[in-house]
């Protein structure tokens, strides 16, 4: 499905079940996307997460039928999904702050109306990219799984935490301490930032990888395999992570939308990270994304 099309149709597919219990994975199933691409894309164009959306449109509409119906609030609960009248009434309140009786009787409420997606195509700055066939590859990392909504917060904590564990030793020009040090070194683990899509929902791997070498595999570090197959490779020049966060939301708002040729295939993205020239917060520091696609038919 065409990228804008499969977003105005996820949008549509969550108005007309907002009293159904529908999942992330429901969203992406009805528009043919992996949750994990649907999720990314529809942030960066919407600025909300679709778990976030369904929440706002449901106590949007729950408060109307506080002033429009004479229906119980357990009633309403329930049929915005809520499995308690408490857990309701707290989001609702938090949500439009004021509790539902108030609102029933006259104090205001925040509206938040259906999205509408509109494309804007901006001229006169193109993006870096060149598809590139690639022949079969491996990785090898540490993994942690994410949840889409908490990712761009947590994901950080996580480099932080694998370079304070197992990367700075070696960094310092030290022989590796440990089986870990050593699978770092030999594989150059932190040259790319792997994105794995096959959990489900909301939820993904996260690994902070390397080219993997052939050596030993550490208990608890994993190695996965990439097919054979093209991808679009969208370079990037400016310190991370904010250059690498703009040329990402200029695939989703930008590249996407408007490439008449590519579309999303797979179900991982790479981030790769230059580990021999400069450093991450230099002006001119490079680093890339890289997208599987798929020549439109």
């Amino acid at each position: 499905m065409e990228w804008l099309t499969g977003i105005r149709t996820a949008i549509d597919f969550m108005e007309r079940h907002l009293e159904e219990n529908v999942s992330v994975q429901d969203v992406a199933d009805r528009v043919f996307l992996s949750p994990f691409f649907l999720q990314r894309g529809f942030t960066l164009m919407t600025g909300y997460g679709i778990g976030e959306y369904l929440r706002s449109r449901r106590l949007y509409q729950a408060a109307l039928d506080l002033r429009e119906t004479e229906d119980k609030v357990i009633d309403i609960a329930f049929r915005y999904c809520y499995e308690t009248p408490e857990s309701f009434t707290k989001a609702f309140s938090r949500f439009h702050g004021a509790t539902p009786s108030q609102v029933r009787g006259g104090a205001p409420f925040r509206v938040f109306l259906p999205l509408t997606i509109n494309l804007t195509l901006q001229g006169g700055n193109q993006m870096d990219f060149k598809i590139t066939p690639m022949f079969p590859f491996k990785l090898i990392g540490f993994q942690k799984v994410f949840d889409m909504e908490t990712a761009y917060a947590e994901i950080p904590k996580f480099w932080d935490e694998i370079c304070e564990k197992y990367a700075y030793n070696v960094y310092a020009g030290n022989a590796p301490a440990n089986p870990y040090e050593q699978a770092l070194m030999d594989n150059c683990i932190g040259e790319y930032g792997v994105c794995i899509d096959d959990l489900g929902g909301s939820r993904f791997r996260y690994l902070i990888a390397g080219k993997y070498t052939g050596g030993p595999v550490p208990e608890g570090m994993v190695v996965y395999a990439f097919p054979r197959g093209e991808w679009a490779v969208f370079h990037c020049v400016g310190p991370i992570p904010e250059a690498l966060q703009s040329v990402n939301t200029r695939i989703f708002r930008e590249w996407l939308p408007g490439n008449p040729d590519y579309e999303l295939c797979g179900n991982a993205t790479v981030e790769w990270y230059d580990c021999v020239n400069g450093e991450k917060t230099d002006p001119d520091y490079h680093s890339a994304i890289w997208v599987p696609v798929q020549r439109r038919t």
